[in-house]
């Protein structure tokens, strides 16, 4: 099926509308110390899906976070990126307290609860969850041992369709 739409120039164009699921399935993280890497994502309660080494140039680990249906690979061999390099990956929880607290509490140093404003048309981040508590506009944020970059995100209620 076809659907019409405008582009930025006011020209109509065709847009085909998917007809394959496509599921994202891993997240590369690119990690300096595959095993360090790998006890502080299992220290979040993460789980452990595989572990296989290839001599000294290869290794895949894949863990997933609770109740996720993507996961992670960390490892040797798989990427060019250079450690710490991933930065903004979200993790959506339904109660953003209770996740952060759960991070702390497992030695995870975690941000403050933070939202949003976009007033002056620039994105300006402001201290606590977002008045309204509405889905999408909370957030708090931690870093892993080499940097990479993970943001949590209130989501209590979906958008329809997602």
């Amino acid at each position: 099926m076809s659907t019409p739409q405008e582009d930025q120039g006011g020209a109509t164009e065709v847009v085909k509308e998917p007809t394959t699921l496509l599921k994202l399935e891993v997240v590369v993280i690119p990690v300096a110390d595959v095993d360090r890497a790998l006890r502080f994502y299992q220290g979040l309660g993460w789980r452990l899906d595989a572990d296989y080494e290839a001599g000294p140039k290869f290794r895949i680990v894949q863990l997933t976070p609770p109740g996720s249906a993507c996961s992670i690979h960390l490892g040797r061999g798989l990427t060019p990126a250079a450690p710490g390099t991933a930065q903004g990956t979200y993790l959506v929880v339904s109660n953003i307290d209770q996740a952060r607290a759960d991070l702390i509490s497992r030695g995870v140093e975690v941000s403050e609860v933070y939202h949003n404003v976009y007033d002056t048309g620039d994105q300006e981040r402001v201290d606590g969850p977002a008045p309204d508590r509405r889905s999408y506009a909370s957030f708090a944020s931690f870093t892993d041992p080499d940097g990479n970059g993970w943001l949590l995100q209130e989501v209590k209620e979906r958008q329809p369709g997602r």
